[in-house]
């Protein structure tokens, strides 16, 4: 894709360091070097803003990641591509049928009303909820870590979206503040929202996590 578009040696191209590595190491198969921007946290797509801010006269493109079902601000995205003759590349996510999504949405609709103690996803316009991130406050990791084990021993399966943001990785170490995408790294956890969940597993799910209500931060 990139080196279809002319991307290639000496160029730039802006990125998410939220996510996985398959976007960064498309870019340095084509020769071409990542530079990662921050993330908005309510999307946990790329912030315009920082990208924006990430641009360099080698700067060339930016791959915009749609991340759990919440679409990117492409708009403004596309805006900061116009204003700096850049390509603005997009990495969608498999689309479902509607009727999963429908019911992922209610699913999603009940988690938002019934869940305490955690921060609920910003639903937004479009969102289908691919995945249902939450945010554990605290102080960071080991509070986020500590929630998902009680969860799942009270039989919730709940995973991390994503464990080290990417300009951590080895392959990719950069020396750069990327404030957001640290503090996502730490705190999101992906609750169940399948279209198969029955009202019993949903009140498992809830029950699970308000039992650990006292062990957190008040939402706010």
């Amino acid at each position: 894709m990139l080196r279809a578009a002319g991307v290639g040696v000496g160029d730039e191209v802006v990125v998410p360091g939220f996510g996985n590595s398959e976007v960064a190491g498309a870019v340095a198969l084509a020769g071409a070097q990542p530079v990662f921007a921050d993330i908005d946290p309510l999307t946990y797509c790329l912030d315009p803003a920082a990208v924006e801010a990430a641009v360099t006269p080698r700067t060339a493109a930016v791959v915009v990641v749609h991340r759990f079902g919440r679409p990117a601000d492409i708009a403004r995205l596309h805006g900061v591509g116009q204003r700096h003759g850049l390509l603005v590349l997009e990495q969608g996510e498999s689309e479902a049928p509607y009727d999963e999504i429908a019911q992922r949405r209610e699913r999603a609709a009940y988690l938002d009303a019934k869940l305490r103690g955690v921060w609920t996803p910003d639903g937004g316009d479009g969102h289908t909820y691919q995945q249902y991130v939450v945010r554990v406050p605290g102080n960071g990791r080991p509070d986020r870590d500590a929630f998902a084990r009680a969860v799942r021993a009270r039989g919730v399966d709940c995973r991390v979206p994503v464990k080290t943001p990417v300009h951590r990785l080895p392959e990719f170490r950069r020396c750069v503040s990327l404030p957001e995408t640290e503090r996502a790294a730490d705190e999101t956890l992906a609750l169940p929202v399948d279209a198969a969940l029955t009202k019993r597993d949903m009140q498992r799910i809830v029950g699970a996590c308000n039992a650990l209500g006292g062990l957190l931060q008040p939402a706010f």
